[in-house]
């Protein structure tokens, strides 16, 4: 008889993962069924695109004349110009250079976006998701990750930038980007006490850090802008949409100056988009969450590779 030939890596790396890939599998089925249940329709936009979103610290990969997107945001935006009102994605981005145990250069995206919605809205809907997924991944709405139970029943934490600098850090969000100690702090102080039982969203981020956020109404030195936080680690992004153009305008001749004076490639104009907004797009909110992070959460793994399909 002869002998089998021996397993390459990479199959005997999906034999150790193999519950955590099965979990992960029926996870995103949850979340499609809550999505599809409160109304929104899955929607599918191109992985290679012309114009990227100048954003100062995400680097898009090229792909011949294109780029590989780092996100579907765009061109999401360009359908809710379209008159779609709840949409959501599930699909792979790319960003260079983002590698370590909470990041991969090809990672899974959820992105969706709710017309007439505001960044509130979206807050209480992710909550709601967050119980929903825990009770398919463990039958309690309590869950236990890397030994630190967490509640999803519990209200969750809201805390705005400000308050969580003062009460962690010692300093205000001013004093902080004053110093160019605004990432550190944030990396150092705050974020590990983040999501410690229950769900955190930090929210109301300045607004020199609004990315595509609308400025809020009353006081235009915050954005309108969350993040949602599980054990200290960053999930989700969500924001109330800008829809003003000439604002838009500004901020992305703001970041694309940025990223040239950081040495990163030129992204060309994404005209479309710029097109769409100053034609008139609805108010809107949209949020990007991490399906690898958040598969971390619900299948108690400590680094993404568990969860992800290694390279072949």
């Amino acid at each position: 008889m002869q002998n089998a030939s021996p397993k390459p890596d990479c199959v005997y790396q999906l034999e150790q993962i193999k519950a955590r890939l099965l979990l992960r599998a029926g996870l995103i089925s949850s979340i499609r069924q809550y999505f599809d249940a409160s109304g929104f329709t899955e929607v599918e936009t191109p992985v290679r695109i012309k114009a990227p979103a100048p954003e100062e610290f995400i680097e898009a990969p090229q792909s011949g004349e294109m780029f590989l997107r780092a996100s579907p945001e765009l061109q999401m935006k360009l359908m809710l110009a379209a008159g779609f009102e709840k949409i959501y994605q599930i699909g792979a981005c790319f960003r260079e250079g983002e590698f370590g145990r909470k990041h991969r250069p090809e990672f899974t995206m959820l992105e969706w976006y709710h017309s007439g919605a505001n960044y509130n809205d979206l807050l209480d809907f992710t909550a709601g998701m967050l119980r929903h997924l825990a009770m398919f991944a463990a039958g309690s709405s309590s869950f236990s990750y890397q030994g630190q139970v967490i509640d999803f029943a519990a209200e969750p934490e809201i805390i705005t930038v400000r308050e969580a600098f003062l009460r962690f850090a010692g300093v205000t969000p001013e004093a902080a980007m004053d110093a160019d100690q605004f990432d550190e702090l944030m990396v150092t102080k705050i974020e590990p006490r983040l999501g410690q039982g229950h769900p955190t969203f930090l929210k109301d981020y300045p607004a020199s850090r609004s990315a595509l956020a609308r400025l809020k109404r009353d006081d235009h030195t915050v954005a309108e802008r969350w993040e949602l936080y599980l054990s200290g680690v960053e999930i989700a992004n969500a924001y109330s949409e800008l829809i003003d153009p000439a604002e838009q305008e500004a901020r992305f001749k703001e970041a694309a100056s940025a990223r040239m004076r950081g040495g990163c490639r030129p992204y060309p104009p994404p005209v479309e988009f710029l097109q769409a907004i100053n034609a008139g797009m609805p108010e809107s909110s949209g949020c990007a969450l991490g399906i690898d992070r958040l598969i971390m959460i619900f299948t108690d793994a400590d680094d993404i590779a568990q969860v992800k399909m290694p390279l072949a």
